[in-house]
């Protein structure tokens, strides 16, 4: 028996939240240096499920015929559990002998007591959970096809979302997303085996890989509180079919804008990139507004205004109401100034970078 190490990083959305959860719509999300690690090993008669951020708990599963029986009575692992299932189920067509293991999951997303930054730990640690089964297996994946495992995984668990976080923490560096028909792939699932369902173009989704111009500098500060992304989207969610208009021109400006991001990146065009970053959090702002929800908090809009003092082009991560923001600046020099401004009020900067694998 040996031991089997995977990692998957966590992320942050820099552009196109709130539109990325409709079919076809983009995002770009960066993967940062910020990690889950499962570690998997071989087991005998039963398996163990452990976390470090869930000391006390353990989670025991042993294998009858082939199927695997938890005793969850206390079960926090569900994002855990999902992604072996799904990993298996892929792996028992292939006829391979199922093995019983442990694996143990640990994560350095949030800090050493506990503070949440929003850096998506719920994907990385089913993206790495689906990686350690695949490994211990032997079995060679696409960054695709680990994608669509992990997204079914995650999207079984969850419901909802764009999965945009899950397809950061498979490919790492940053991405634009465009999220595909989570309505079609709940249809397929139903109806096409999953080792054909991995293999099948899915409707709408777009990944595509971008680099930041080596002159443009990349901050993330943290608000100093925790978000409810969630509940943020639920509540956009509601509003929406009451303002379709605005609503369907916040869709429309924003794909715009994403499109106009992403081409800035392949163009190295900093002009490009750092007008429509400012130009996405004015369109958030926007939503807010006709949802009637906070989507920049006090402390948010301060960690933009200072950026823009020294020039930087800044605004949420993520569904904001807390949580970080993110700031790209070409003046080096005045990096320090701005952390030391942030500093004063009450804005820690996160030693955050992208994260290319």
């Amino acid at each position: 028996m040996f031991l089997i190490t995977t990692k998957a990083p966590g992320k942050l959305y820099l552009a196109g939240e709130y539109a990325v959860v409709e079919t076809g719509y983009p995002a770009i999300i960066a993967a940062v240096n910020r990690f889950v690690t499962a570690e998997i090993e071989e087991a005998k008669s039963y398996g163990t499920i452990t976390s470090q951020q869930y000391e006390k708990t353990m989670l025991h599963w042993q294998r009858i015929n082939s199927e695997i029986v938890l005793d969850d009575r206390e079960n926090p692992f569900k994002y855990i559990v999902s992604a072996i299932k799904v990993a298996e189920e892929y792996i028992k067509p292939l006829r391979l002998d199922l093995k019983t293991f442990n694996i143990n999951i640990n994560s350095e997303l949030d800090s050493g007591d506990g503070k949440k930054y929003g850096l998506g730990s719920s994907a990385a640690v089913t993206v790495a959970t689906t990686k350690a089964v695949c490994k211990l297996y032997h079995l060679n994946l696409t960054k695709i096809e680990l994608f669509k495992l992990a997204a079914i995984a995650h999207f079984e668990v969850q419901g909802n979302g764009s999965l945009g976080d899950v397809a950061s923490s498979v490919f790492g560096g940053l991405i634009s997303y465009t999220s595909f028909d989570r309505t079609w792939l709940s249809s397929f699932r139903k109806r096409v085996p999953l080792n054909k369902l991995i293999k099948l173009e899915w409707p709408s989704l777009e990944i595509i890989p971008l680099k930041v111009p080596s002159t443009l500098k990349f901050l993330v500060g943290w608000s100093g509180a925790p978000a409810s992304t969630s509940h943020l989207i639920d509540k956009v969610e509601l509003k929406k079919g009451k303002n379709k208009v605005r609503y369907h021109q916040f869709l429309h400006d924003s794909n715009k804008c994403v499109h106009d991001i992403t081409n800035g990146f392949h163009q190295d065009n900093i002009k490009i990139i750092m007008n429509n970053i400012k130009k996405n959090r004015l369109l958030l702002l926007e939503l807010g507004e006709m949802a009637n929800v906070v989507i920049e908090t006090p402390k948010l809009k301060e960690l933009v205004e200072i950026a823009d003092c020294f020039g930087g082009a800044a605004k949420t991560s993520g569904a904001g109401g807390g949580d970080c923001g993110i700031v790209f600046i070409k003046n080096s020099d005045a990096i320090n100034k701005l952390v030391e401004d942030w500093k004063q009020h009450g804005i820690d900067r996160l030693n955050i970078e992208i994260y290319n694998y």
